[in-house]
């Protein structure tokens, strides 16, 4: 199992954060992603640019506060939770996903893949909220 954490401030309140986090339907933000599937029951797939799917089983969910779920495609199976928490001035976003590869030769690589996409996430979810009116 290889993990990875990523930590952020943002200067916007938990609930507009939490919005923006969990519309998954509402993925235009998104620059890794070309679109969304929503299922039943707290599931739903992303769309990596090129078609690469992964889908997503929500396992937890506290609005406003947590997200869970549980994440599959074709090269790894893990869990990710998120984490945000009111500060003053904005909010502290804590994710962490732990994953297993299924392909050996990927384990290598995990570790620098997961960050670089906490990163890309991080980036654009900045932008979009900097973009974004209050609704």
């Amino acid at each position: 199992m290889v993990t990875a954490t990523v930590e952020a401030f943002l200067p916007y309140s938990p609930s507009r954060v939490w919005q923006l986090v969990t519309a998954v339907e509402d993925y235009a933000w998104r620059s890794d992603l070309e679109r969304t599937e929503v299922l039943e029951g707290g599931r739903f797939v992303e769309y990596a640019k090129g078609g690469y799917a992964t889908a997503f089983t929500t396992t937890l969910l506290q609005p406003c506060r947590r997200w869970e779920f549980d994440l599959e495609n074709s090269n790894l199976r893990g869990h990710w939770a998120g984490i945000f928490s009111a500060r003053p001035g904005g909010t502290v976003l804590c994710f962490t996903e732990t994953v297993s590869v299924k392909r050996p030769f990927l384990k290598p690589f995990v570790k620098t893949y997961l960050k670089r996409q906490q990163r890309r996430f991080l980036k654009d979810l900045r932008n979009a909220l900097q973009d974004r009116p209050l609704r």
